[in-house]
């Protein structure tokens, strides 16, 4: 299968640049060739990413008190903006740049000059690094753009966490240093061929990059803020918005089979049965909690 294949190279100390390699080129096709095939699928799965940011927006707003509504949806949006922009201009050369800072053989982090400011970058060819084809069948740009997607979604996903505890421009700053300081050095290890890619771990979609990280930075803020003074009554607190928590969800599920399904990088079997278990893993989740709304009774 193809995830064998891969995890068959990396045991075997072929040159691999990163976890996220496309599947090798087609018999008698140049590896520096685009498909359009897997050109298009990539364009849908990387719009359907960026969906998903606003849908974030929409579905913590709806879960808060109307007055916290506004902010929430602001701090979502404006990762579109202010991550995608550094990821261009520094934060995709630190992720999948050459090796730059490493420990004996293992690496830590990108070369911060490999693709500064998109330079070496492709637009008609898939992108390289040091004469390796890092993903085929697609450009470079492209490459970069999708990869920006997740880099954008990753520090939304904590505005959840600390809703009415930080002030906007703190917030800026604090998503500009996390994205240098903790994004992108995760993502080289897993994605870039940093350590844990070289001792054999493989985030397909984000699991450790996105979902890991934002998590434990999340907890990490709240640690560091402390309790709340005041904790909001469950009853008059409750979900102001019912429809916004259902539209970020329909718009964040709808986004997740680009998330998924484009993590396998072309179209084929893995990218299938991504794109399945997209659809498989919710509504199994939404059905085991209806259940046990319906048992257990709810108590405040």
């Amino acid at each position: 299968t193809e995830v064998d294949s891969r995890m068959a190279q990396m045991k075997a100390g072929q040159k691999v640049v990163g976890r996220r390699l496309s599947p090798e080129p087609a018999e008698g096709t140049s590896e520096l060739g685009l498909d359009t095939g897997v050109t298009g699928f990539m364009f849908l799965s990387t719009a359907l990413v960026q969906l998903m940011t606003g849908g974030l927006g929409f579905f913590y707003s709806g879960m808060t008190y109307e007055k916290s509504a506004n902010v929430l949806i602001l701090q979502s949006f404006v990762c579109l903006g202010l991550v995608f922009f550094i990821w261009a201009v520094l934060g995709f050369s630190l992720t999948f740049g050459t090796p730059y800072l490493h420990i004996g053989k293992y690496n830590l982090l990108g070369d911060p000059f490999t693709y500064f400011m998109l330079s070496e970058v492709n637009i008609y060819e898939p992108l390289q690094r040091a004469g390796a084809v890092v993903a085929r069948g697609f450009p470079g740009m492209l490459f970069m753009a999708f990869q920006g997607m997740f880099a954008v979604i990753t520090p939304a996903l904590m505005t959840g966490a600390f809703v009415d505890r930080l002030r906007f421009f703190p917030y800026l700053s604090f998503v500009v240093m996390w994205h240098f300081l903790i994004y992108c050095p995760l993502a080289y290890w897993n994605w870039g061929g940093g350590w844990m890619f070289q001792i054999g771990a493989w985030d397909f979609a984000g699991g450790i990059v996105v979902h890991e990280a934002a998590g434990f930075s999340a907890l990490g803020i709240l640690l560091a803020l402390g309790p709340r003074k005041r904790i909001p009554n469950p009853i008059t607190h409750s979900p102001h918005n019912v429809m916004f928590v259902i539209f970020g969800t329909a718009t964040m599920w709808f986004g997740w089979f680009g998330f998924n399904g484009g993590s396998a990088l072309t179209i084929g079997g893995l990218a299938t049965i991504a794109f399945i278990n997209t659809q498989m893993a919710p509504a199994a989740a939404m059905l085991a909690w209806m259940i046990l709304d319906c048992l257990v009774p709810l108590k405040h």
